[in-house]
């Protein structure tokens, strides 16, 4: 099925958000492979079987724009994790200097395999993409959030206008989300006559895109208005992981500007995801997720401000530090090690973590109400 018949499809809508996190996609990889097994077998289809098969629409930001442009076109995890192992070394390969004083690693061979991969002249909305696709970019140039969505409504994407995104190539929009501030040079974009300067849509408010693909799928100005309800609606949403990184020692002295340059970033980044999953759970029937923290639990199927849930969510996600990984049964992994978003020595144990995370959340019971 084209992303194009899935717009207007009948039947309930099934939404897939990935967030940002660098390396750390190799976790989201695990269960997402756990999670195309699982839907396989309960689709009763054979091997050639993708999520692109199951999901209506598919989001994501940084490293999950990756993933979510990889399955939108069809893509199997496995070819996808493929390609982060291809990329591997490469994509973190140090410029030359002076260019090492604005960005840490150069981003030729990542631009070059997504082109290989998703196609150099595959456009946003190129009529072959299997679901609708959202990746958040920010663009540099105006100092906005810009989470671009294909849905062939949606005021930007007239193809009569000179700017129209959907005549934006993938891979290049891909690029523009995972453009993280000192990871990466920003990508530069044209649209008609002006040039945009874009950068990883992890510094915006949505590195985890949940609960705006909830908008985008259910607003009209988005071009979509897909009707909600807890029976109309799936919502799965899958993290990076997140480390919270209590200091009960910390000193008035430590908060210098240095510090507060390395900290406060994250720290904005962290509140974010957090808000986006809080809104996501309170809005929508949480099956599954994480407790949010000790006031709050987890808001499983809690009432809500709204008299209906909009939504059924299911949320995985991983807590990376060490008691987080105690109670997955990963004594020996270091969380120090696996919380870099560059850390490739960190691969193996990111795996095991995303399959421990899938043995414990993924089941089967939750998508039996959304097969068609």
């Amino acid at each position: 099925m084209s992303y194009l018949e899935r717009e207007t499809a009948a039947g309930p809508k099934r939404l897939l958000a990935l967030d940002g996190g660098g390396i750390r996609g190799h976790l989201t990889l695990q269960v997402l492979a756990a999670l195309e097994d699982l839907l396989r077998e309960q689709s009763g289809a054979d091997e050639r079987f993708v999520l692109a098969d199951w999901f209506d629409y598919v989001a994501g930001t940084s490293t999950g724009a990756v993933l979510a442009a990889g399955i939108a076109r069809g893509m199997r995890v496995h070819e996808i994790a493929d390609l982060y192992d291809r990329l591997g070394a490469d994509m973190f390969e140090k410029p030359f200097l002076p260019h090492r004083l604005w960005y840490r690693y150069r981003a030729d061979a990542l631009s070059n395999t997504l082109k290989e991969v998703l196609g150099p002249n595959t456009t946003f909305g190129d009529p072959r993409m299997r679901t609708l696709l959202m990746m958040v970019l920010r663009n540099a140039s105006t100092d906005s959030p810009w989470p671009l969505s294909n849905a062939t409504a949606a005021k930007y994407n007239d193809r009569s206008r000179p700017d129209c995104n959907l005549q934006l190539p993938l891979w290049q929009l891909v690029r523009g989300s995972t453009a993280a501030p000192f990871y990466f040079p920003p990508e530069v974009i044209k649209l008609g006559e002006r040039r945009f300067v874009f950068a990883d849509g992890g510094v915006t408010s949505y590195n985890n895109p949940a609960f705006q693909l909830f908008l985008m799928a259910t607003l009209q100005a988005y071009g979509l208005a897909w009707p909600t309800g807890e029976d109309r609606m799936l919502i799965v949403s899958a993290g990076t992981g997140y480390h919270p990184d209590a200091n009960e020692n910390l000193k008035l002295s430590s908060l210098h500007i240095l510090h507060n340059a390395q900290s406060v970033p994250s720290a904005l980044m962290f509140a974010a995801l957090v808000q986006q999953d809080t809104l996501c759970r309170v809005f929508g029937r949480c099956l599954v997720g994480e407790v949010l923290d000790e006031e709050l639990g987890g808001l499983y199927d809690e009432p809500g401000p709204a008299p209906v849930k909009l939504f059924t969510y299911l949320r995985y996600n991983a807590d990376l530090s060490r008691r987080g990984l105690d109670a997955l049964g990963l004594r020996d992994i270091d969380p120090e090690a696996i919380r870099k978003l560059d850390s490739l020595s960190s691969v193996d144990d990111l795996r095991r973590v995303g399959r421990a995370v899938a043995e414990r959340d993924v089941c089967a019971e939750h998508y039996r109400a959304f097969r068609r």
